[in-house]
């Protein structure tokens, strides 16, 4: 005889979602307070007067006229003004992209070299890196100076090299020559130092299951090493652009040394000129906030891609 067996179904139990702790966020509202309140202010003051006719007169206490989009259409209308924004694009892109170069580099012979070799190079990169802008712009001016230079020295000892008085600073491609090596020498400590902490976190039971499978060095790098940091990269990168969009004393003291005029001007030292100089705060104050816009603009598409990474 058969015993027919009436099998049920289980009962399913409701799972409860994992409740997320609060105390992270938390913790993290005194910082986000801090920075509403340091750049929260001068933000909305900056885009308060952009709409406003603020010049000499209103440093005098006259009261500031409402002017709205004059600023903008005047400022977005002005073809020196686009010049000076393709140059800043130029000169970052190229500064941030070399630095980004050297500094691998670096941070790759870092890892290669011994410990006393790899503890020279991180004193001297430190040095470079902790020696103020106006001290190091100092030496710079010196070096490239058109009558005293060392650079027009050692390059006039060259044979077929005519480099007497040679003025580096007076035509704008020599100028931006010699602020982009400024501003990439200035650069390289921290991205080095980034990229040696990012190999730090690369397996070395990795590396050694490549050299076992016959890959070349360059296949190390290009296939383990670069997958590996990109996220570390990326991020240097993007503070990298960020930083060489808005540069503004190297290319002031450069100014000061050799030529003021409008084709030396990046971003930096036109919205000064605009303000300072011809006392047109509105129209500075609206290219400030033009300048914000094109800094989230370049680096919107770095931010929406480190946060797809840190989704997976």
């Amino acid at each position: 005889m058969s015993v027919a067996t009436d099998r049920q179904p289980a009962a399913t139990v409701p799972t409860r979602r994992k409740r997320r702790p609060i105390m992270p966020y938390w913790l993290l509202i005194p910082a986000i307070a801090i920075l509403v309140i340091g750049t929260g202010y001068p933000t909305l003051w900056q885009l308060t007067n952009s709409f406003r006719e603020y010049g000499l007169p209103q440093q005098f206490g006259k009261p500031a006229p409402w002017v709205w989009f004059d600023n903008y259409v005047t400022l977005l209308t002005d073809g020196q003004f686009w010049a000076v924004v393709l140059r800043s694009l130029i000169f970052c892109g190229v500064t941030a992209g070399v630095t980004l170069v050297i500094g691998l580099g670096i941070a790759l012979l870092m890892t290669a070299v011994g410990r006393t070799v790899r503890l020279m190079l991180q004193v001297s990169m430190l040095l470079a890196w902790a020696m103020p802008v106006v001290a190091s712009m100092t030496v710079w001016t010196w070096l490239f100076d058109r009558r005293r230079g060392v650079v027009n020295y050692v390059l006039d000892k060259i044979p077929g090299v005519d480099m007497y008085r040679f003025d580096w600073l007076a035509e704008p491609l020599t100028f931006f020559f010699v602020a982009s090596v400024i501003v990439i020498w200035m650069s390289v400590p921290f991205v080095a130092f980034s990229l040696y902490a990012g190999l730090t976190q690369v397996s070395e039971e990795v590396l050694e299951a490549a050299d076992l499978d016959g890959a070349t060095g360059k296949q190390r790098l290009r296939l383990i090493i670069l997958p590996i940091i990109r996220p570390v990269m990326s991020i240097v990168l993007l503070l990298q652009i960020i930083w060489d969009l808005r540069v503004f004393t190297q290319i002031t003291i450069l100014q000061d040394a050799g030529s003021s005029a409008s084709e030396f001007d990046l971003l930096g030292t036109y919205i000064f000129k605009l303000g300072t100089g011809s006392q047109h705060f509105g129209m500075a104050a609206a290219a400030s906030v033009v300048v914000l816009i094109i800094t989230l603009v370049v680096s919107g598409g770095y931010v929406w891609r480190i946060m797809k990474e840190d989704s997976k």
